[in-house]
């Protein structure tokens, strides 16, 4: 019985082809396709620094769980191992269990929840179960994080509606265009391997990592936004583009207007 860290012990084995391009890395573009991860963190922190001046721990959390994310994905990926799968998988539930803790409004918490604090204990407890369950059937573990994206999109949507913001809705638009990119890569390269790998171009798993980084790149100042609406009164939320508007191609960073009085 093969050891769970050794290559090629995981119940898990994409598209690519292994051990091509290199004799110790097994996917060597799915894995090095996850850099993309380590620049993401410090575009979020560098951008939306003037909401961690006001609000610090959230999202220099979450940036530091992205980065983890990106190392045991590279790790999975090199390897193939039954450790480096489940590395990558939990390292994806617990960054999305952090951000829910800290992100999720609390106009949707449940009527038996009444603080954050108590939501802190429900998302731990519900994600030590799922972290526990997570080891009953690996091969499924990827399809249930997915699933969580439906639920993003569905609270995306409600937001959207009580926002009359044209730039929120637009980041929202590019948001949904990157992640089903992402999604359509994911899909593609778990099902239509035979027709990739027949054309030889195995890369799709590669793109998902890319795309789904760029999503996140959207996706986490439009989570800010609502949550200074929420959680910081004081001040408005004001939806920037790096480098600047009037480039076809832009990255929206959050900053906060001077602190107004409310009516």
């Amino acid at each position: 019985m093969p050891s769970i860290f050794s290559y090629q012990s995981a119940e898990v084995d994409w598209c690519e082809s292994n051990f091509v391009r290199s004799a110790v890395i097994a996917e060597y573009y799915n894995t090095i396709s996850n850099v993309s991860f380590f620049l993401l963190s410090p575009a979020l922190l560098y951008l939306n620094r003037q909401y961690c001046q006001k609000k610090a721990v959230p999202l220099y959390f979450v940036s530091g769980l992205l980065i983890l994310v990106g190392l045991f994905s590279m790790y999975f990926h090199m390897t193939l191992s039954y450790v480096g799968q489940l590395l990558d998988e939990l390292s994806i539930l617990w960054t999305l269990a952090v951000a829910y803790s800290f992100w999720y409004p609390q106009a949707y918490f449940p009527k038996f929840i009444k603080t954050r604090r108590h939501f802190f204990w429900l998302t731990g407890i519900t994600t030590v179960i799922s972290t526990l369950m997570s080891f009953v059937k690996p091969t499924l573990n990827a399809y249930a994080l997915n699933c969580i994206a439906f639920h993003l999109l569905y609270l995306t949507r409600k937001e959207l509606k009580k926002c009359n913001d044209k730039r929120v809705h637009r980041m929202a638009a590019v948001m949904v265009m990157w992640w089903a990119l992402a999604i359509t890569s994911w899909i593609s390269d778990r099902w239509l391997c035979w027709l990739w790998q027949a054309i030889n171009f195995p890369y799709f798993h590669s793109f998902w990592h890319v795309l789904i980084a760029l999503s996140l790149l959207y996706c986490c100042p439009l989570v800010i936004y609502f949550d200074v609406s929420y959680e910081m009164p004081s001040f408005k939320p004001k939806l920037e583009y790096w480098p600047s508007d009037s480039w076809p191609v832009v990255v929206p960073y959050v900053t906060l207007e001077e602190p107004h009085k409310q009516c």
